[in-house]
């Protein structure tokens, strides 16, 4: 069988696994690259049995899982993958596996980014490069409000970090319940209390048609000007036009991102050149042992399901 690995774009999918057994019964080719374009990524994947592939980086829609009749499996890496139309696989019998996840990769970044922001790390170590010594006083965290929206495995893990730097820790999301925060030393608190009052607003929710750009105009508009938005979760659930226009207008302080509408981010993007953007390319779960632990169990998947067809 011929296999695809698609989107390693640090080229280390054959390092972070033994593909060995794999090996046996398979042409391994690997793809560093990423393609947008349908037809080239068509044309690229039609003669392959197996992809595998990196999360949500390239949309395997109805329209192309039609154009590659060889397909058969797709190995994909997470619990869960919004860019694959599983129901079109279930319609064309192509089996779709997944892999567990790791909750602390994309936990530390986001604190990195908030810490990046508030005490503006980007520009003092390139203040420090250039030669100039302590342009700018950064904020304190200790005795801010910290404010989640989503307190699910992600958020929460947030909002522990949050509570050991001594904030105030508030939350909100659609079906939270006020007792369960409390369990957790947080407050639930409503969606304009949370936007009003919090110092750093930290987005952790699952992308779906109710949460799509459930942080628009009207939520920028009621935070503080000295807030910061902080997304490492997913680009779609804040209205990017809306974000960036804030932004211009110094509405809030600034944003702190990790996802987009659009990856890879176009390089004329705005967020590219704002001063009160401080982003990094979707790095959250870009972890030694995220990769481990994905191209471990996809392996194993992929043996499985050799065994199977036999």
């Amino acid at each position: 069988m011929k296999l695809a690995i698609i989107d390693d774009y640090q080229s280390v999918a054959l390092e972070m696994a033994d593909w060995s057994t794999v090996k046996e019964r398979c042409e391994i080719t690997v793809f560093s690259d990423h393609l947008s374009e349908p037809e080239a990524l068509a044309q690229r994947l039609q003669d392959f049995d197996i992809i595998c592939v990196m999360r949500e980086r390239t949309q395997f829609d109805r329209a192309l899982l039609s154009q590659l009749p060889k397909l058969k499996m797709i190995a994909s890496n997470s619990a869960a993958n919004a860019a694959i139309d599983i129901s079109a696989c279930e319609e064309m019998g192509i089996h779709v596996s997944h892999t567990e996840f790791l909750l602390y990769g994309t936990t530390e970044l986001t604190w990195g980014l908030i810490l990046s922001a508030i005490r503006r790390l980007p520009q003092e170590i390139d203040n420090f490069r250039a030669g100039r010594w302590q342009q700018h006083v950064g904020q304190d965290i200790h005795g801010r409000t910290l404010g989640i929206v989503g307190l699910g495995n992600f958020g929460r893990a947030v909002a522990k970090v949050g509570q050991a730097f001594g904030m105030d820790v508030v939350a909100w999301s659609q079906n939270l319940d006020s007792a369960f925060a409390a369990e957790l030393g947080v407050r639930a608190v409503s969606k304009e209390e949370l936007f009003s009052g919090s110092d750093v607003i930290s987005i952790h929710m699952k992308l779906s048609e109710r949460s799509h750009h459930m942080v628009g105009a009207a939520e920028l508009a009621l935070m503080k000007p000295s807030a910061w938005l902080v997304n490492a979760s997913r680009g779609p659930l804040v209205d990017e036009a809306a974000l960036i226009a804030a932004l211009k207008a110094e509405q809030i302080a600034g944003a702190a991102l990790d996802t987009y509408d659009q990856e890879p981010l176009p390089v004329d993007h705005p967020f590219r050149v704002l001063e009160s953007v401080i982003a990094t390319p979707h790095i959250g779960f870009v972890t030694e042992d995220t990769y481990r632990l994905f191209y471990g169990r996809m392996v194993t998947r992929i043996g499985e399901w050799l065994e199977r067809s036999q």
